[in-house]
Order: structure tokens, then C-alpha cells, then sequence
């Protein structure tokens, strides 16, 4: 199944859409490294320069010049133009933009105690700022007067589609709304912005509490010795010296339940994952994700709506929640059959092991690689060799890019990182003239969110003349010194999976910052990157960086199609626990303000049994109290997307397929028809202009090994 713990971060905490451009001014000491734009190449963040002590002034002066252009704009005694108002609101925000893009980032993928206590100080103020603006009464009237007369104003069709989001971004934020309700709203936003950023950091500093710490090795037999000297260092870096302690990553899911032979630990291990956020004590998120729940139905109803997913799924692809729960519903029953029949045949494993025990869900991973051993002759553990990351990196990842796209990569040196461990390179178009900078930060940190998502450091713009600063940021564990980074098939798949929104990043070739990138509607947003995981397994790709990192053998053929012959399996499991997340999401966001519950953990478990997903060997992807995506993301309402997305993708291998492969004509007709274009039109017109028709659902149902009824 594609990732669907993989998130794109706004390019900006304090912008969102609001991600502009004017001339800084002189309020703020010039020796802020926010101050001007960056001098590096491609204004590519001065992070040697920047300290904690740098973001509140920046912060504080970028908010007041912004609602200080905002107000000449909303004043201005000429009649409204589209220059005038929609493309000067778009320039508008430089500087607030340059701070927000590099805080808002490193808040997730380096973050420190000063930049958490700020955040959670400047997460209200930063909605404020953003409402004063959608709800300024003469700035709505001026888009308002543009829109109404749309048909006469000859524009381009990027711009004459800018002016209708403009107006719908405006209504959407309460501008229609009377004085008390937009005061009422504005309380809202407060609220939810302050509880967004607790439930966040929350996560973060429960993951670190819940790891799971051992006294022996003993204990974790099974993983690498390499693995338990990590574990060693990790319990040492932490004062247990002679212990051994085991991250609990951000899915309900861990990686080494698939390997640890002592059914007590991968008992500890899940029951430490399951529990984040719902066990009392400092980190404990039940209450706020009540309030947050709460809060935004109230919100909803006072913009019209009947709730929360009403309100988000209008301005989707989707665009109802009737369509999203007829996709769900659809999938759920073959789903949880299919994960049952997986379920039946682990349970002859374990009896054919005389485990003496029903299946549990601590058991499916370590006992589902037995089945795949027996089935295919072949475990996950004979890949890793052959998953080097710098080789899979280099000759898979950039390889693939450079048969599809023309692309080359050169690593340099010269420009500072955050991080010791991210790579930067120039990213070099066909033409011979750069196109981007590309940031690689892979490795796993204690300060560092969960997951694997991609981030727009500087975006594309022409008319700001700016070119993008992409960064993909995984979660790999470091190894120890000297020993080599062998990937599973999950962290590889992940690493194609994120260069495919570096790619819509990159490629971005729009006008307006508003439309740049990835700034598509949600549930659109991971078809570009779920269809650069085919590359993953392209034979021309795989015969590429497959080889043994010792050797420099090429991955056997024999290998190779086992691991292709094995592709669907498990689907059922993995489908189930990912239905089962957006399912739990739908059922928040489509509760009324009088339907909250009081119990977080009886509502999840409610809505699997309604759902028929209440097969307890495959737990709901994430839990409510450690759902990031849709309680701190911006996916939430939205976590269907990567289905509802992967019907796109489906669709559109199959179209690279029947075209010839992997062609530079193929590629190029995707990046002019569809990457290049940011969210520049309407998304799904977009892909019909691409593809020539709509979607079909026949190709992800073949992928997924399901049959819809």
C-alpha cells in the first residue's frame, strides 16, 4: 500500500495560503537573518546564521508589515483591479513568508524546547493575523467587486482562476459572516490553533516517553546485532546504561515487531504504540482531541455547515462526504475478508510452529513474513543488502528521474544544513540550466516528528522570480558508525514516494504563489508522488541501485521476481488498518457539535464494529490520540486522499505502461500536462487533459487484489 503516513508540510506555519512577497522594511534589525532575503543560491535558508533568538522579532515584524500592506491594499481609494488588490495581496508577506517557511519546517523536522514553547505562543497569534486578513470587510468587497465582473476582466486563465479562489478562500474563512459570528469565529481559530499545536508536540514528546526499554539482548532476539548496538546507545544516550531501548515510530505499527522472536516484547512493543496519548498522565491527548473535535463542528456550523467534513470536503476533489464514504464503504468489506483470510493462514503458521496461541495483533508482522518465506521462498530480511540507501538514492531515485525527466544531481558542500546528516544537491534540468535545490534529510531524530513527508523551503514563482528549495525528510534509523544504511522495501518504496512530491515541487511552473507546487486540493495531492513508487520496481531502475552492498552483485533475478510475485501480499491487512484510519477520521469530522463523546477510546471502537472493521488483529493504522495527520495536520477530513489519489495513480501506470514505459516522452507529457502545473486549474480537469478521460477504478482494485461488490 502506498504511504499514508507520509505528509506534505504547508511550505509555511505562519502563511498557509497566505505564502507572499514584499520588500522587507527596517523595523527589523538588519543583523536578523530573516531580515533580507537569503544571498545563497536560489535564496536557499541561511541556517548557519539562524538561532532560536532570530524567529519572534521576525515574526512579530513580518505580521505587522503584512497587515500593513493588507491595509493600503483593503484602502486603497482607486477602484479595484486585479493588480491592485489580488496580485499586490500576492506579493504581499515576504518576510513573514521567510520566517514562517524555515520555522514552520524545522519545527517538525529539528525542533528544540525554545522553538516548542514559541510555537505554541505564536500558533493564536498566527490566526489572528490570518483572520484579521479573510475577514477584513473592504478587502472582501474589493475581491468581491473583481469577481462579479470575472467576465470582463480579459484575464489570463491562471489569473481569472486566482480571482475565484481568492473569493472562495474569503468565504470559506467567514467573510460573509456578521460582526458577532466573526468574532465568534475568530475565538474558534484561536483555540484550535493553540490546541493543534499541544496535540502535536504532545506526540512527539509521548513517542520519545514510550519507547520500549529491555534489560538483555536476550530479549531482542531476533533484530540485527547492529540494531541491538543501536538500541544499546540509544538507552545510554538517554542515562540506562546496559539497557536497551526500542523508538515507538509514529504508525501504530513498529518496524521490529516483524523480527523480535519473544512474543512478551512485541506484546510491550504494540501495547507502548497503541497506548500513546490515551493512558493519563503529562502527554495524555484524549481531552484535546475532544476539544479539537468540538471546536471545529461548532466552527462548521457557524459557516453554514452541518459538520467538519462537510465544510473540508466541499473544496476537495471529492467534494462530498457521501462520495468519500461510498469509496470507503465500497472497500472496507473485501477489505477485512481479505485481511481474514490472511489472518487464517498466520494462524496455521503459528500452529504449525505449536505456538499454542490465537493470532493477535503483536503477531500478524513476525508471523506474516514466515507465511511470505513459505509461499515465496524468500523474507524481507534477504532485500536489505541489496537496499543500500546511498546507492538507492543515487542510482535508483535520481537514476529514475533522469530516464523519465532528463534530470541530473550534483551533491555539493558549501551551503549549510540544520543537521549534519542532510545532504543538498543542485538539481540540473535537461536544457543544462539548474532547476532546484534538492535537501536530503533521511535519518531519524528524537527531535524530529514521525513519518516521511516533503517540504517547500523557497516555492516557485514568476512573478516573485523565485525557484524552488525542495526537501524530502524521512525517518531511517541511523546506524552505528561505520556500518552501512540497508533499507527495508518499506523505507525504499518511501523514498520514491516523497522524490514524487519533490518532483511536483520542483517542476512547479506557475505565475502565482498561491498555486505553486504541491498547493493543490488534498485529495489530489499524493497522486504525483504515489506514481513515482513505480520506479521503485522497474526492472531498468531495480537492475540499477540492486546491488549488494558488499559485493556489488546485482540483485538475482530469481529475487527479483519473488519479490514482484509477492507484491499483493498482505494487501489485506494493509488496506484494512489504512481504511480503518480514514474511516476513524470521517467519523470525528462528521460528528455534530451535540455528538461528541466522552470516551475517545469507546467512540474508535464504536465506529470500527458500525464500519465491520473491528478485526482486532489489525489495528486502525493510528489511533486518535497519535493522528497527527488530521488532529495537528492538515489532512484533516482529508486522510481518504491517499485512496481516493491512488485510483489516479492506478490509472495513470497503466497509461505509462500502454505508452512505451519509462520514456523521456512519457515523462515529459506528465510534468507539461500535469506537474508543471501546480493547482493552477481545477484538479481533476487537470487530469483529464492529461489522460484524456476520467479515472478508472479497475486498476487500483487489480493492484489491491480486491473485488469490489
Amino acid at each position: 500500500m502506498n504511504r499514508p503516513h507520509m505528509m506534505i508540510i504547508a511550505a509555511s506555519l505562519a502563511a498557509a495560503n497566505l505564502v507572499f512577497a514584499a520588500p522587507a522594511m527596517a523595523a527589523l534589525d538588519a543583523s536578523n537573518p530573516f531580515a533580507k532575503p537569503s544571498a545563497l543560491p536560489f535564496h536557499y535558508p541561511q541556517f548557519d546564521k539562524i538561532g532560536n533568538e532570530h524567529y519572534a522579532p521576525a515574526y512579530a515584524e513580518g505580521m505587522r508589515e503584512q497587515a500593513a500592506e493588507i491595509e493600503t491594499i483593503a484602502n486603497n481609494p482607486k477602484p479595484a483591479t486585479f493588480d491592485n488588490t489580488i496580485v499586490a495581496m500576492e506579493r504581499s508577506g515576504q518576510l513573514l513568508n521567510r520566517v514562517g517557511t524555515v520555522f514552520g519546517n524545522l519545527s517538525g523536522a529539528n525542533t528544540n524546547d525554545a522553538m516548542q514553547a514559541l510555537d505554541r505562543d505564536l500558533s493564536p497569534k498566527l490566526a489572528a493575523h490570518s483572520d484579521a486578513i479573510r475577514l477584513n470587510e473592504k478587502l472582501y468587497k474589493r475581491i468581491k467587486t473583481l469577481y462579479d465582473k470575472r467576465a470582463t476582466l480579459k484575464l489570463d486563465a491562471e489569473s481569472a482562476f486566482l480571482l475565484e479562489r481568492y473569493h472562495t478562500d474569503f468565504v470559506r474563512a467567514g467573510a460573509r459572516l456578521a460582526g458577532p459570528d466573526k468574532e465568534k469565529l475568530k475565538a474558534y481559530n484561536a483555540e484550535l490553533a493553540v490546541l493543534q499545536t499541544t496535540f502535536s508536540q504532545n506526540v512527539l514528546k509521548e513517542s520519545n516517553a514510550a519507547a520500549l526499554v529491555v534489560d538483555s539482548r536476550a530479549e531482542l532476539a531476533g533484530m540485527t546485532d547492529a540494531a541491538i548496538d543501536a538500541a544499546a546507545a540509544a538507552a545510554k544516550k538517554r542515562g540506562m546504561d546496559g539497557k536497551f531501548l526500542i523508538p515507538v515510530v509514529n504508525t501504530t505499527g513498529q518496524a521490529p515487531l516483524s523480527v523480535l522472536t519473544n512474543r512478551a516484547v512485541r506484546q510491550r512493543l504494540l501495547e507502548a504504540s497503541m497506548g500513546r496519548g490515551s493512558h493519563g498522565g503529562e502527554f495524555d491527548n484524549t481531552a484535546v482531541v475532544l476539544k479539537i473535535a468540538k471546536l471545529r463542528a461548532e466552527r462548521a456550523a457557524l459557516l453554514g455547515y452541518p459538520n467538519y467534513a462537510a465544510y473540508a470536503l466541499e473544496d476537495q476533489t471529492a467534494r462530498s462526504t457521501t462520495a468519500v464514504n461510498k469509496l470507503l464503504a465500497e472497500f472496507a468489506k473485501p477489505a477485512v475478508a481479505n485481511a481474514r483470510r490472511e489472518g487464517a493462514e498466520i494462524q496455521q503458521a503459528i500452529d504449525a510452529d505449536k505456538g499454542g496461541f490465537t493470532l493477535a495483533a503483536h503477531d500478524w508482522a513476525f508471523y506474516s513474513d514466515k507465511v511470505r518465506a513459505q509461499r515465496f521462498n524468500f523474507d524481507q530480511a534477504q532485500l536489505r543488502p541489496y537496499f543500500e540507501l546511498n546507492n538507492v538514492l543515487t542510482n535508483g531515485v535520481f537514476f529514475a528521474a533522469n530516464k523519465v525527466y532528463g534530470l541530473t544531481f550534483k551533491e555539493r558542500h558549501d551551503l549549510p544544513v540544520y543537521d549534519p546528516d542532510v545532504r543538498v544537491f543542485d538539481v540540473i534540468d535537461a536544457n543544462g540550466k539548474q532547476l532546484a535545490i534538492f535537501m536530503a534529510d533521511y535519518y531519524a531524530r528524537s527531535n524530529k516528528r514521525g513519518g516521511a513527508w516533503a517540504s517547500a523551503y523557497v516555492s516557485q514563482s514568476k512573478l516573485m522570480g523565485t525557484y524552488p528549495v525542495i526537501g524530502n525528510h524521512l525517518n531511517i534509523p541511523k546506524p552505528p558508525a561505520g556500518e552501512p544504511t540497508l533499507l527495508t522495501y518499506d523505507e525504499l518504496r518511501t523514498m520514491f514516494h516523497e522524490f514524487g512530491h519533490a518532483l511536483h515541487g520542483m517542476f512547479s511552473d506557475v505565475k502565482y504563489p498561491r498555486f505553486s507546487g504541491t498547493r493543490v486540493p488534498r485529495d489530489f495531492v499524493e497522486f504525483p508522488s504515489q506514481v513515482n513508487e513505480m520506479w521503485a520496481v522497474w526492472p531498468e531502475v531495480l537492475g540499477n541501485y540492486a546491488k549488494h552492498y558488499q559485493t556489488g552483485a546485482p540483485m538475482p533475478q530469481e529475487l527479483l521476481d519473488k519479490v514482484i510475485a509477492s507484491k499483493k501480499f498482505n494487501e489485506g491487512y494493509r488496506t484494512t488498518e489504512y481504511l480503518a484510519a480514514s474511516i476513524l477520521d470521517q467519523r470525528w469530522h462528521q460528528l455534530g457539535a451535540a455528538q461528541i463523546p466522552t470516551d475517545v477510546l469507546a467512540f474508535e471502537a464504536a465506529a470500527m464494529k458500525d464500519a465491520g472493521l473491528d478485526f482486532a488483529a489489525v489495528p486502525t493504522r493510528y489511533r486518535s490520540t497519535y493522528f497527527s495527520h488530521v488532529f495537528s495536520g492538515g489532512y484533516s477530513a482529508g486522510y481518504y486522499g491517499y485512496l481516493w489519489s491512488e485510483k489516479l495513480d492506478a490509472d495513470t501506470v497503466d497509461w505509462f505502461k500502454e505508452h512505451g514505459g519509462m520514456t523521456r516522452k512519457n515523462g515529459d507529457h506528465f510534468r507539461k500536462m500535469l506537474l508543471s502545473r501546480g493547482g493552477t486549474l481545477d484538479a481533476m480537469v487537470m487530469y483529464r487533459k492529461f489522460r484524456g478521460r476520467d479515472a478508472r477504478i479497475e486498476p487500483l482494485l487489480e493492484r489491491r487484489g480486491l473485488t469490489v461488490n
